[in-house]
């Protein structure tokens, strides 16, 4: 091979090289803008989100879905949604779940209620710490009741780290499937009800000390919410890998 046929196969090398380059920053250009401007698009769902749960938590409370309607229910749609429910407590099957709460680390107390039509609904009457007992027993809840909260869908399964042990009667998470198996309840609906209205945790749980328990109204409602962060982060990696281009380009 001679001079010349040497240079034009080291240019055709160095050529090929070029546009591998540039086909390699195009796909990471590409791949990073698109992951940017996915995460705004999940920055005006997240704040429409937020808008609307806002929305159903100081709305006037409405009838707690019913099992015709419960094939419909969804996260985004119904959580959070101020409801009431009326039916019949039935406390001897209320079950503690472990909870860490405002007012320390304790126990939520699930109640199941049974409404004229036969289903289920498990209440979350509110937090009760260690030790202390439960007021509500079969004699003094008798008749009808009116519960009033947020609707709240079922934590499955079990806490982060623990799972719930059904044969031990140990409960980590809100899981209404598997407290209604426990107890052999049938047509039981695919939420529970957080009872009471919310409560400021800024200003009224700070000093407060419950005169009765379970103290109810300790719903946190709280999103995350980082997507503004993200997209400028993707964007910025993307318009680096333009300028290490460019740079690379006209040296």
């Amino acid at each position: 091979m001679n001079d010349v046929q040497a240079t034009q196969s080291r240019g055709a090398s160095s050529s090929i090289k070029r546009l591998l380059g540039y086909a390699l920053a195009a796909f990471f250009f590409v791949v990073f803008f698109s992951l940017g401007t996915w995460q705004v698009y999940r920055l005006d769902y997240k704040i429409d989100l937020i808008e609307r749960v806002q929305t159903r938590v100081h709305a006037n409370p409405v009838a707690a879905p019913a099992q015709a309607e419960w094939i419909l229910i969804t996260r985004d749609s119904h959580e959070y949604l101020n409801v009431k429910v009326q039916g019949e407590l039935l406390p001897e099957y209320t079950t503690r779940v472990q909870a860490t709460t405002a007012l320390g680390a304790g126990h939520w107390l699930m109640t199941p209620l049974r409404t004229v039509a036969g289903e289920v609904v498990w209440i979350n009457r509110g937090y009760i710490p260690p030790g202390e007992t439960d007021p509500m027993t079969p004699q003094n809840t008798q008749g009808l009741f009116e519960v009033k909260g947020l609707l709240r869908m079922s934590e499955a399964k079990g806490s982060f780290l623990r799972e719930n042990d059904l044969n031990a009667d140990r409960w980590y998470s809100r899981d209404v499937a598997a407290l209604s198996a426990r107890h052999k309840f049938e047509n039981t609906a695919p939420y529970f009800i957080d009872a009471g209205k919310p409560r400021n945790l800024g200003e009224e749980i700070t000093g407060f000390v419950p005169k009765s328990y379970p103290v109810d109204g300790l719903t946190v409602i709280k999103f995350h919410n980082s997507h503004l962060v993200y997209a400028f982060t993707w964007y910025a990696l993307a318009l680096m890998v333009a300028g290490v281009t460019y740079w690379l380009n006209r040296r």
